[in-house]
């Protein structure tokens, strides 16, 4: 009698691990690592110190920093390379917002053709090839509207890193 009640049990317990497993499955499988970039997924870790190495990119506006090249042999620097970028706004305690982007344009997804800052836009950059501008200045990575073949029906942004700061040291990473 007693063996009954607990083959039904572990029955109910495999049903519930596996709908578990199977939940968890799913919602893993939502978890995009980024937004709709067709660039690969490529390594991505950057460490910038903003006291000694870059002290003007600190406590600044609409500032670029590119990494087409590694600078320590520890660096990742994603498909194309890395731009950083402060915002062109600051946050509500008045520090400064930091983003990070792959190089790499979207529309052309080669690691050779990259965008770059454009030298009057507040806060975009430029793909060298196809014309395509993007906004980075507040982090969208979009581009602007009737700005290349990137803006069209099937809108391809920028792919964004992560960013944190700890201690005046600027962590990039996917």
């Amino acid at each position: 009698f007693c063996f009954g009640k607990r083959k039904k049990e572990s029955t109910m317990f495999y049903r519930l691990r596996l709908f578990l497993a199977f939940f968890i499955v799913v919602i893993w499988s939502g978890c995009d690592d980024n937004n709709d970039s067709p660039i690969p997924l490529y390594p991505v870790g950057l460490k910038l110190n903003l006291t000694s190495t870059y002290p003007t990119f600190k406590n600044s506006t609409n500032q670029f920093l590119l990494f087409e090249k590694r600078i320590n042999v520890n660096d990742m620097i994603g498909y194309g390379g890395i731009l950083v970028c402060t915002g062109v706004s600051l946050d509500d305690s008045g520090n400064t917002i930091y983003y990070a982007f792959d190089m790499a344009c979207p529309n052309e997804v080669k690691r050779d053709v990259r965008v770059y800052p454009v030298k009057d836009g507040l806060g975009q950059v430029k793909c060298e090839k196809c014309g395509s501008v993007y906004n980075v200045g507040y982090g969208s990575g979009y581009p602007e509207p009737n700005s290349g073949p990137a803006a069209g029906p099937d809108v391809k942004k920028l792919r964004r890193y992560n960013t944190s700061i700890s201690n005046d040291v600027l962590f990039i990473y996917r």
